[in-house]
């Protein structure tokens, strides 16, 4: 026994130090919408490759501006497909490492039990003062949410009340502190493994904005990186697919 325990022992030492000699660091831009499960996937990349990966996250419009004035990205995960083409299309990006990482889902959300009814009514009775949204000039959901108005009809009567977030997060920041009563935040925010960790929710049927495709694309300054490309390869396999799932994302 102590002799297997020992070729073990040495085994998992050798496997240790052969990551160890070829790791390497990777930059990544990301999406505020995707930060809970970006955590989780980071920590089973760099456990299972011996990579590190340093994270930023923020409003994809933001980021992509960022990475246009020549921001150390390496690697970038937006919340739409337009971003990642316009950097490919331009010459910042690698247009054929370009792919579709999830699919984002919208919800307008409370942290009050039984605020929200399952059918979004509460948008219409408009007993409340403050809506929150991500702005919809820099963050997909924004202007997904904005969508969602159009259609039901209700942009003029809650344009007054509308708390415009500078990305994802800082909208779910509003509603969660009790700045806004409800909001529009992304289902990765407030959902884990198909349940609602908390308040009440409607998940906005998809026909009434456009898809939400969200791109992964390595970035120029990421061409000769094998983090970068590991990293990419990593997205697409079963360990972040099941991570992606179980934040209320489509693949």
């Amino acid at each position: 026994m102590n002799r297997l325990l020992a070729r073990l022992l040495s085994a998992s030492a050798l496997l240790v130090s052969t990551l160890s000699a070829h790791a390497a660091e990777v930059q990544v831009a990301v999406a505020a919408n995707f930060t809970a499960p970006m955590q989780k996937i980071v920590a089973a990349f760099e456990r299972d490759t011996g990579h590190r990966a340093l994270v930023s996250f923020g409003a994809t419009g933001k980021l992509y501006a960022q990475v246009v004035n020549g921001a150390p990205f390496e690697v970038f995960l937006a919340a739409d497909e337009r971003a990642p083409a316009r950097l490919a299309n331009e010459g910042h990006a690698l247009a054929e490492s370009r792919f579709t990482y999830a699919i984002g889902r919208l919800v307008l959300w409370s942290p009050k039990e039984g605020y929200v009814d399952r059918a979004g009514e509460v948008l219409r009775r408009g007993e409340f003062r403050h809506l929150a949204i991500a702005s919809p000039k820099t963050a997909p959901y924004g202007a997904a949410a904005m969508e969602v108005l159009a259609r039901m009809g209700l942009t003029d009567a809650l344009r007054g009340k509308l708390v415009t977030g500078e990305n994802i997060s800082q909208t779910y920041q509003f509603v969660f502190t009790g700045n806004a009563e409800l909001g529009f935040v992304a289902l990765s925010q407030v959902s884990e493994d198909g349940r609602l960790k908390s308040g009440s929710a409607w998940e906005v049927p998809a026909e009434l904005h456009a898809e939400m495709r969200q791109d992964a694309v390595i970035l120029a300054k990421g061409r000769d990186n094998p983090a970068a490309a590991a990293l990419v390869e990593y997205l697409k396999g079963e360990t972040a697919a099941a991570i992606i799932r179980a934040y209320g994302y489509s693949l």
